[in-house]
Order: structure tokens, then sequence, then C-alpha cells
């Protein structure tokens, strides 16, 4: 060794200081707020009441084959696919969709960039009864826009 003496850290101490680092930097965003969650669901009812099948879809959620969305049993992969369910079961005139309402809204925030959000959902119509159930959602942040990335619904009626 020369005269200088440098006295290096052990490389899993190194490991550990970098990993703290992270961790902090993480725990200093701030959580979601309930309203920036609510949000996404208010659009996508507007987009509904208006009609507008493809905009409720894709003012919610997430553009990948990853999504999914459980509901009655069946399993739906994908944004293509869930697209194609809904339009298989709503499209029409915005009169067959019905009018689309959300209530008892819980957010739950899990972290910076995820949350859980459960509520109730109904569908009133002009011709038939209403109808409507609980669901329960994880949305994630992508690109500054909290998306849905799984969506469990069941239907009470």
């Amino acid at each position: 060794m020369s005269g200088s003496h440098v006295r290096r850290r052990p490389r899993a101490l190194r490991a550990a200081q970098a990993l703290v680092a992270v961790l902090a930097a993480t725990s200093c965003a701030a959580p979601p707020s309930a309203g920036e969650l609510t949000a996404v669901l208010y659009a996508q009812q507007d987009a509904w009441n208006a009609g507008d099948l493809e905009s409720f879809v894709e003012h919610g959620y997430w553009p990948s084959e990853e999504l999914t969305f459980f509901s009655g049993g069946t399993v739906t992969r994908g944004f293509g696919p869930l697209l194609d369910r809904y339009e298989r079961r709503y499209r029409g005139t915005p009169a067959a969709m019905g009018e689309l309402s959300f209530s008892d809204l819980e957010s739950l925030p899990l972290s910076h960039d995820s949350a859980v959000v459960r509520g109730r959902w109904r569908l009133e119509f002009a011709d038939r009864p209403a109808t409507g159930g609980l669901f329960t959602l994880v949305l994630r942040k992508h690109h500054g826009r909290w998306l849905i990335v799984h969506d469990h619904t069941s239907s009470a009626e």
C-alpha cells in the first residue's frame, strides 16, 4: 500500500446504503388523494353516460395485455379483449347503455403509485329494471395517469 491509506467499505455495506437511499426516495412521494383516484371513475361515468364506450375504457383502463377484468366467473385479459367485452354487452344507443352511477367509494392508497378503490355501481334503464353491484379496482400510476390494472366487478341483482 502507498502512503495514502484509503479505507473501502465492504460491498454489502454499499449495497445496503444504496437500498436505504432508494427506499427513502420512494417513501417521500406522497400517496394519492381520494380525489385523484375517484376522478378516474367520474371521467368514466361521464363517458358512459354520454354513450361513449371507447372513452369509458380509455379514460380508466391500462392499455396493456396485462390488464385483468374478473366478472361473472369470467376472466378477461388485455385491453383489446376488455373493450370487445364491453362492446358486445353494451353497444348501441346511450339508452341501451343506461345511466351509470358510482356510490360508496372508498380509496386505499398502497404506495405513491398504487391504490385500491372499492364501491358500488348502478345502471338505470328507461325500459328495464336497474342493475348494479360491487367492484374492487387496483390502480397504478403510469406516465402521470392513474389507470385501472385490475377490475373485479360483481352483480348484486
